[in-house]
């Protein structure tokens, strides 16, 4: 009991964390409730999300052979990051010349970023953003749910605003 209280008191902490690293500055960036800080650094990406606190939920974070880095926690949180310039443009014809996951609506329709709502069998949600980081660009969307349950709105909403939140590490000045 002790060691989950111990737990609960670092994660609640993260929530005004500095990102810190003795080789770069960051800059200091309150965390959204209930969320908390992965640097991503250890995987090549100079910069840090947020995701869901992994207090209750199991974090895993997979470098994909094709270059993606994916990051899970539990059901609700599932995003993909990859290197990429990304387009925006092509991302909208593919969503709307599906013919099995049948597009509704735009919730968010911004120059680097949509969020859409689609349907198979009942309402789904998805979004991609293209973000800059450390000098490049990256694309971060959902995954599509293995679980057989697709994401709600609520949820996607989660990872379109922490996909939107990059603190990124910064080089020292000289």
């Amino acid at each position: 009991m002790k060691k989950i209280t111990l737990f609960a008191l670092l994660a609640t902490s993260c929530l005004t964390l500095t990102f810190c690293d003795p080789k770069t500055e960051t800059k200091s960036v309150e965390a959204p409730a209930g969320m908390v800080p992965l640097d991503l650094s250890k995987y090549g990406k100079q910069f840090s999300i947020f995701v869901p606190d992994t207090v209750n939920s199991k974090l895993e974070v997979v470098e994909q052979s094709w270059g993606a880095l994916e990051i899970k926690v539990g059901k609700g949180f599932q995003i993909s990051i990859s290197e990429d310039a990304g387009d925006i443009e092509l991302m909208k014809s593919d969503i709307k010349s599906n013919d099995v996951n049948i597009f509704k609506s735009y919730i968010v329709d911004e120059p680097q970023t949509i969020m859409w709502e689609s349907e198979i069998t009942k309402p789904e949600f998805h979004f991609y953003t293209i973000q800059k980081a450390s000098g490049s660009n990256y694309v971060i969307q959902d995954i599509i749910s293995t679980s057989g349950e697709p994401f709600t709105k609520d949820q996607v909403q989660k990872m379109l605003d922490s996909a939107k939140q990059l603190v990124e590490k910064q080089k020292p000045n000289a």
